[in-house]
Order: C-alpha cells, then structure tokens, then sequence
C-alpha cells in the first residue's frame, strides 16, 4: 500500500513539474512573439517614412540615408530574432531611424511629427545646446543643434563604445570609426573634450571624465622610475618620449 502511495506521489510531483515547464514555455513564447510584433510595427513604420520621404537639402538627404541603414539593418535583425532580447534590439535599430527621420523632416522645414521614445542612452549624452567650432590636430569641426551646409550630419544621442555622443548636427560623423571598432582613439577624446567642455545640457566632457584623468597622474609617477636606472643602466632618454 505505501509503495502505491509513494508511486501516485511521484506521478503527481512529475505532472506538476511538467505543467509548470509548460506553462513557463508558454508564456516565454507569448512574450516573444508581443516583442516581435511591437518590433515589427516599429520597422513598419520606419519603412513607410524612409519610402515616402525625398531629401531636399544635403541634411535632410543624409539623414534620410541613415534612416535607410538603420531599416535595412533592422530589417536584418528582425529575421535573425529568436530571442526577446533580440527583438527588442530591433526596435531600438528602428527607433534610431525615426528619430533620423524626425531630424530630416526639421531640416527640410517640415512637421517633425509626434514625439518619439528616447532611444537607449539618449538622454545621458544630451544634446548640442549651442554652435561651437574647434580645431583638434590641425583639423577643423563644427556642432551646432541646427543643420545647416557646414553641419549636414546627424547623431540623434547615445552611447557610443562606452561613450556619450550628444545629439545634434555636426560637419562629420567623427563617431561612426567607433561604432565598427567599437573602440575610441586618443585623438577623438581631444576632439569630444574641446567641442564639449563647459557646454551646456552634454554634462561635463572633461579628460578625467572620459577615462583619461588618471592617464597624466600615471606619467607623472614614472619620475620615480629613475631610480631603476641605478639597478641596470636602463636609460629612458632614449625612448623618445610618448607622442600624444
């Protein structure tokens, strides 16, 4: 009789774990598809506005451009996406290509449209708040939160390999060799800190804050190193010194 108990037990523990595997898939799976299907309705909506729309200026027609990447690209993503995380990848790919869209509109002088999600990070870079112009290496940029014939290109904000861009209208895309590399070279963090130190709504673009602060303070402590040249001859004279 107890090993009769003890099976019927065992049959309902089974059924009970099997139930609730079932249901958790079940629920995965509808999630999944909700995610596909807000994903989709975002490349949709991409896709009709980059179709509908012709540039009528040079801002306005790069804009345009990235928009067209950023459906392409989604539309890529979307055909891959097996997971919700992945879906949701594909709306922001999309969301990124209204916001182009939204920026082409302004700049042909047309109604932007309603108010679009921020994208992720959008809201940590900021944004351009006022015309600037520097020259880093010899080379000159210019921002501006307008686009005009010497700012044709637009970043609609966020994070780039770690770093915030703000959104607004620049000379040239100086961001996209970190988008590939994902990786940010020490001339662009001289470029990111003139353009944007001390300008308001991007927050501070100091070297400390973009990771560089302690890079000095480490040089400065190699003076102590001279001593190793008592221990083998080592001479750092003849490195050259460090090119910035």
């Amino acid at each position: 009789m107890g090993t009769i108990v003890w099976v019927v037990v065992l049959v309902l523990l089974v059924a009970g774990v099997f139930y609730l595997v079932s249901q958790s898939n079940a629920r995965k799976a509808r999630e999944l598809d909700d995610a596909k299907a807000e994903a989709r309705r975002w490349v949709e909506r991409l896709g009709g506005q980059v179709m509908s729309l012709t540039g009528s200026n040079a801002a306005s027609t790069q804009a345009l451009a990235d928009a067209s990447e950023r459906f392409t690209a989604a539309g890529s993503q979307m055909e891959q996406a097996r997971t919700i995380q992945q879906a949701r990848l594909v709306t922001q790919t999309a969301m990124e290509g209204l916001h182009y869209v939204r920026a082409a509109r302004e700049a042909m002088g047309m109604d932007p449209g309603p108010a679009l999600p921020e994208i992720a990070g959008q809201k940590q870079a900021g944004a351009v708040s006022e015309d600037r112009q520097v020259t880093v290496e010899g080379h000159q940029y210019a921002a501006s939160p307008h686009s005009g014939a010497g700012t044709p290109y637009y970043y609609p904000g966020g994070m780039v390999a770690g770093r915030p861009v703000p959104r607004g209208w620049y000379s040239e895309p100086w961001w996209k060799p970190a988008l590939v590399a994902g990786a940010w070279g020490v001339g662009t963090f001289l470029l990111m800190d003139a353009m944007f130190s001390g300008m308001h709504g991007v927050g501070d673009y100091g070297m400390a804050d973009m990771g560089m602060g302690d890079f000095g303070g480490d040089m400065g402590d190699m003076g102590g190193v001279a001593d190793v040249g008592d221990a083998g001859g080592f001479d750092f004279g003849d490195m050259g010194g460090f090119d910035f």
